[in-house]
């Protein structure tokens, strides 16, 4: 299952933190194809087939198809002063 680093987690609660309507949600993640890879957005609740990861209070929520293809990976993010983040996804171990 993907894991999330503790930096990870800090960038998504700061996420959820700006949309006031999911202050309880999550990151959700979404397989958008080969061509497109994966996409990011808020929602304030899983789907009812989506995997649910949580670290330290932060939830993300993983389609299906990216459950599967981030099921031996963890969640990185670099959190820029500016308040930018970028996420990476890396091997876990």
């Amino acid at each position: 299952m993907l894991t999330m680093t503790q930096t990870a987690a800090e960038a998504v609660k700061q996420i959820v933190a700006r949309v006031p309507q999911v202050e309880d949600g999550g990151v959700r993640i979404r397989d958008a194809g080969n061509d497109t890879g994966f996409e990011l957005s808020v929602a304030g609740d899983p789907q009812p087939l989506d995997t649910v990861v949580v670290t330290d209070g932060a939830r993300v929520f993983l389609d299906e198809t990216a459950a599967t293809a981030l099921d031996d990976r963890v969640l990185d993010a670099e959190l820029a002063e500016d308040g930018s983040v970028r996420f990476a996804i890396g091997l876990q171990g």
